[in-house]
């Protein structure tokens, strides 16, 4: 069943609340390519490039939500990868969204909420100021490094980088390295 492209964007503009959302100079939050006009499969990645398009395309989808959009600055010249990857989503009729730091700072979608929500952390704060919108969520929490590195791997579906440096336990013992989590 398809249903409207302008329905969908109107939605998502007014949950995400992009009206108004400061953003760094040249983001464009909201539908950066427009399709024919229906929706009948939605596809969604980090950033809009080659990659997460072609994805895309070969899932069928006629919407890509994606985190990083196609429009950072003023018009460039779309040519090499940019044309490619412009030209497939036209060809293919997908229709591209973006949003950036309303989807950081969102209170229930954003991304570090939804992952300490993940992790297990239900007790976060605001913080990290940018254009005068507090963006990430915070938490103190001790855990040890191996479970931290466990359980972002379940979170993420991604091993994580770990850095084994800093302090180890409360107690200052070194057999028991924790993290001091701040997402």
């Amino acid at each position: 069943m398809a249903v409207s492209l302008r329905s969908l964007v109107d939605y998502a503009d007014k949950l995400l609340s992009h009206q108004g959302f400061p953003d760094y100079p040249g983001a464009q939050n909201g539908l950066q390519l427009e399709n024919k006009g229906r929706v009948s499969r939605i596809a969604a990645a980090v950033d809009a490039n080659l990659l997460s398009i072609g994805e895309a395309v070969a899932a069928r989808a006629d919407l890509l939500i994606v985190h990083h959009g196609i429009a950072w600055s003023p018009l460039c010249p779309i040519r090499g990868v940019r044309y490619q990857w412009m030209n497939l989503a036209m060809e293919n009729n997908l229709a591209i969204y973006s949003s950036h730091l309303p989807l950081d700072a969102h209170p229930s979608l954003g991304n570090n909420v939804l992952l300490a929500k993940a992790l297990g952390i239900t007790k976060t704060k605001p913080f990290f100021e940018e254009h005068g919108i507090l963006l990430g969520r915070q938490a103190q929490v001790e855990i040890p490094r191996s479970d931290l590195s466990q359980a972002l791997l379940k979170a993420t579906g991604v091993q994580p980088l770990l850095m084994p440096f800093g302090p180890t336990s409360s107690a200052g013992s070194a057999s028991s390295p924790v993290a001091r989590v701040i997402n």
